[in-house]
């Protein structure tokens, strides 16, 4: 939902429990937190007391939280909101699945006011399908704690999940973007449309053999439960995926690649994955993994083809109203250069995290210790990047440093021509850098970013000033 749909729906809400619709103060309001504005802001733009917008805030968010059927509250207000988006997406794909196999014999279904083709959340309809059990297995999923503004990303997985029935998708990208937090919010958001819903890291079952006996030893087990037989066999783990609608996550899938290599060669020891995911990918089964890490297997790569069961997600930077959120809570949202902070350290959560805190213990500002787009790096900013390099191929190193030697992006052609690294070589190096999301490609030229390119410069000659 975009911002005046969100309105609309609060509308509809204030109005089923009130009988009036929002008055222009309210609308204000929540207008105003839609646009991350702070109370003293919005009391600002319509010129009343802060305690006045405080006050309807208040009676706003328990109408709100009473009909959500949860605690909304300033600060989750557009999560809520996209919470409900999402449950109304689910209810829609599940009602129209239900439909295909059955007889709709009114073919008009129930729309909630200013939601077109949709049912709201928690209605009941004699088309729903029956509840299956649900055997889950998250307890090494992380707690979800701080989740930024990723509704497009989220939209995006749901609808290769569950509406084109995706069977492996991977989410790739560089280190702090936010991978693992969007892979928790959307499980959170659609573990119940599973039979098993299962969350390992790859760091604690690193071997295949001791991954797939501990799949099968779930399902066999919950088998037992829900059938009690007299003597279950255990199948091998592509007949529980074929028998079952499961959703596995593999997080921190980069473990199972090598260092000082291109992306995405596996370890000796873990070459059996690579045969686990053909499986996946080419037989017919009902079932999703989804992969999370700095890499993604190579096979996957490969796949450009949009009519395969095969996606890829590459995580990029939160906009700027997301990111600002951040800056909010270390007290620097009101900076004149906070636009550009963001974008200096391309909206990744962790190196905003990072950088805002140093700004913070310090007690100065924005403007102060990044002047004229200085570029600061906190010491764990820079064990973050140095574990990122470490994984780069000695040619890779090689092609990163010659693009970070450059402040504008830099045509490939006129890569082609140094006289050190073999055309062959540097294509395969700035192809695996991109999957790596190290560097940048707008057409035929590519970038590294000013965080990174400050960081090579500093770890290849000790210098503290960009060229």
């Amino acid at each position: 939902m975009n911002l005046k749909e969100m309105l609309n729906v609060a509308d509809r809400i204030v109005f089923e429990k009130t009988g009036q619709h929002l008055d222009d103060l309210q609308e204000a309001v929540l207008r105003g937190t839609l646009q991350r504005e702070t109370y003293k802001e919005i009391a600002k733009d319509f010129n009343c007391s802060e305690s006045r917008i405080r006050e309807i805030g208040s009676e706003l968010w328990q109408i709100l939280s009473e009909d959500l059927g949860e605690d909304v509250n300033k600060k989750n207000f557009r999560s809520a909101m996209e919470r409900l988006e999402i449950s109304i997406y689910l209810n829609v794909a599940q009602e129209e699945s239900v439909q295909i196999n059955s007889v709709n014999i009114c073919g008009e279904a129930r729309h909630p006011p200013n939601i077109p083709n949709s049912h709201p959340p928690n209605e009941e309809t004699s088309n729903s399908k029956p509840t299956k059990t649900s055997h889950q297995d998250l307890s090494e999923m992380p707690e979800l704690r701080d989740f930024y503004d990723r509704t497009p990303e989220l939209h995006t997985l749901t609808t290769w999940i569950l509406q084109q029935r995706c069977r492996l998708i991977t989410l790739t990208g560089i280190s702090g973007i936010g991978k693992t937090t969007l892979a928790v919010q959307l499980v959170q958001q659609i573990k119940d449309e599973f039979e098993y819903a299962v969350w390992y890291t790859l760091d604690e079952f690193p071997t295949i053999d001791k991954f797939q006996s501990n799949l099968t030893q779930l399902f066999s087990h919950s088998e037992k439960q829900d059938s009690s037989p007299t003597n279950q066999k255990r199948l091998p783990l592509i007949k529980y995926l074929q028998n079952h609608r499961c959703l596995i996550v593999l997080d921190d899938v980069h473990n199972l690649f090598c260092s000082g290599e291109l992306a995405g060669k596996y370890k000796p020891e873990y070459e059996d994955y690579r045969t686990l995911f053909k499986q996946i990918e080419k037989l017919s089964h009902q079932s999703c993994f989804l992969l999370i890490g700095w890499e993604q297997p190579r096979e996957v790569t490969q796949v450009k083809n949009q009519n395969t069961a095969i996606r890829t997600l590459q995580l990029k930077g939160l906009d700027i109203a997301a990111a600002r959120e951040i800056l909010r809570e270390y007290g620097l949202e009101e900076s004149d250069n906070s636009e550009a902070l963001i974008h200096r350290y391309q909206g990744n959560p962790l190196w905003l995290k990072s950088v805002a805190n140093l700004i913070q213990d310090l007690g100065g500002g924005v403007t102060e210790l990044l002047p004229n787009d200085t570029i600061l790096l906190p010491e764990d900013l820079k064990d973050i990047l140095q574990q990122q390099y470490d994984r780069l191929s000695e040619l890779e190193k090689q092609v990163i440093s010659l693009l970070a030697k450059e402040s504008q992006p830099i045509n490939r052609a006129k890569l082609l021509e140094n006289e050190i690294i073999p055309a062959s070589d540097l294509l395969n190096a700035l192809q695996s850098l991109s999957r790596r999301g190290l560097i940048e490609q707008q057409t035929n030229f590519y970038t590294v970013s000013p965080v990174l390119r400050q960081y090579l410069h500093r770890n290849l000659d000790g210098s503290d000033a960009l060229p």
